[in-house]
């Protein structure tokens, strides 16, 4: 009997997003059993992860490109950003293919109605709400499989745990507290009786030893010490992890080490964040927060972070104290928790609120009302969704909602006259608009240019549009 087709995962970005494709990897195993799955990363990062990983054969870039043109596959899903990745995908034989591909003319054309959506939130992510291990799967994993999917909730610190590490590193400075900071945090962690421990990689090894001159005080310091085995070892006798938005904190979540993610920089909590639920994200309260890019001329949120503040929260967590924290004051922060909705997806309920208290800050709504309309499009979400969030959003912010309405009308008339015209938009096409529509925008941005301008996919934006639209009507 022949071996079944099997499966291409390419995944050539940094450790972090090689750990956010795993759950996918859980998922193909249970969808597609029997179907041998290959994942095409970094073998710096592959190697390490694999004892923790899903079964699954790892081959690199180059060895990848020698040996899977050569095979008929059942899939491909590309969640790589490079060319050399698209070429790749576009080059193996395959009944299906997600993500970006580069075919025999040579364009470049993004298969699957999520991968397409990840790729119009670039730079329009204000009101994202799906995570990317979700982006990664929703194409191809049958919703009912997503909720009936449990996560095993992650070990409570306790009076037997005291260590709390703390990772210093981060893909980008802006994501990342500096040295001054984490010397003044572990002080105060030591403070309330806890022992942290500095952690990072090789190139944190300069930033590690600038914290323990600064802390003053005997400071453990691993940073540069510990491989990536090593560091998931260590990580299972620790109550906590408190880290910037980077792939140990990933790394920590999949294999059931408390996170407290520290949200600053250019990230959103709602896109990159834990994944996992019950682990917690910690951040300031500012309007520019959650961004895909800072232009300000100091990162604001970065900068602000008080180790006072974190240090109480820290402390909480590693103590086992969580049901304390509910409600708590955090000034100018806020505490959010991972957790899992009805449908399976992952969301960041508030913590920082009495309890009870729904907020109806704007921004969120819109992000609700946004996630609700795509999940209802796609397929995902029941059609009652979008229509629960509109009202939710007119309710909590009216002149909000019919800001919204307004904007809306504006697009449609720019789609009207690019239909008439024949024209398809540029990249600039989005950016025209209020952010409160930019994932409209942004999806048929990216839909007319996928499809050249075509009939369906013109049918297909238009449609879009007035299954949003019609939710402002009266």
């Amino acid at each position: 009997m022949a071996e079944p087709a099997p499966i291409a995962v390419i995944q050539t970005q940094r450790m972090g997003d090689l750990l956010l494709t795993f759950p996918l990897l859980l998922w193909l195993a249970r969808s597609h059993p029997g179907r041998p799955v290959t994942v095409v990363a970094d073998p710096a990062f592959a190697r390490p992860l694999l004892p923790i990983g899903p079964p699954a054969h790892f081959l690199s870039l180059e060895q990848a490109a020698a040996t899977l043109p050569g095979r008929e596959h059942e899939l491909v899903i590309n969640l790589g950003i490079v060319p050399q990745a698209a070429r790749l995908a576009g080059a193996i034989p395959a009944a299906r293919c997600l993500g970006p591909a580069i075919g025999p003319d040579g364009a470049t054309r993004i298969g699957g109605d999520w991968q397409l959506y990840r790729a119009s939130v670039v730079h329009l992510n204000r009101h994202g709400r799906y995570h990317w291990a979700e982006l990664n799967a929703l194409d191809i994993v049958p919703p009912a499989l997503l909720a009936g999917t449990s996560w095993p909730a992650p070990r409570r610190g306790g009076p037997g745990r005291r260590k709390v590490g703390l990772f210093l590193g981060a893909s980008q400075p802006e994501k990342r507290p500096g040295p001054a900071f984490f010397a003044a945090l572990a002080r105060e962690l030591v403070r309330r009786g806890l022992v942290p421990v500095l952690l990072g990689g090789p190139g944190e090894a300069g930033l590690g030893d600038e914290a323990a001159r600064l802390a003053g005080i005997p400071l453990s310091n691993l940073c540069g010490k510990l491989g990536l085995k090593e560091l998931a070892l260590f990580g299972q006798e620790m109550a906590l992890l408190v880290s910037p938005d980077t792939g140990p904190m990933h790394l920590a979540a999949w294999t059931g080490w408390r996170v407290l993610n520290l949200s600053v920089g250019p990230v959103s909590p709602h896109e990159t964040g834990p994944y996992q639920p019950g682990h917690y994200v910690l951040r300031p309260r500012l309007s520019c927060r959650g961004c895909w890019e800072c232009f300000r001329e100091a990162v604001v949120c970065r900068d602000r972070l008080d180790p006072v503040r974190v240090g109480y929260v820290a402390a909480r967590l590693a103590r086992g104290e969580d049901d304390r924290l509910a409600g708590a004051v955090i000034p100018a922060f806020e505490l959010l928790r991972t957790a899992v909705d009805a449908y399976g997806l992952r969301v960041l309920e508030p913590v920082s609120v009495p309890p009870g208290l729904v907020p109806s800050a704007g921004r969120e709504l819109v992000g609700d009302f946004w996630r609700a309309v795509f999940g209802h499009a796609f397929g995902l979400l029941p059609e009652a969704a979008p229509r629960l969030a509109a009202a939710a959003l007119a309710q909590g912010q009216p002149a909000l909602h019919a800001a919204l309405g307004k904007t809306l009308s504006r697009l449609g008339a720019a789609l009207a006259r690019d239909t008439r015209r024949g024209a398809v938009p540029d990249a600039a096409f989005a950016q025209a608009f209020a952010p409160g529509v930019g994932p409209l925008a942004g999806y048929i941005e990216r839909l007319l240019q996928n499809g050249d301008g075509s009939r369906p996919a013109r049918l297909a934006a238009l449609a879009l549009y007035a299954r949003a639209a019609a939710l402002f009507a009266g």
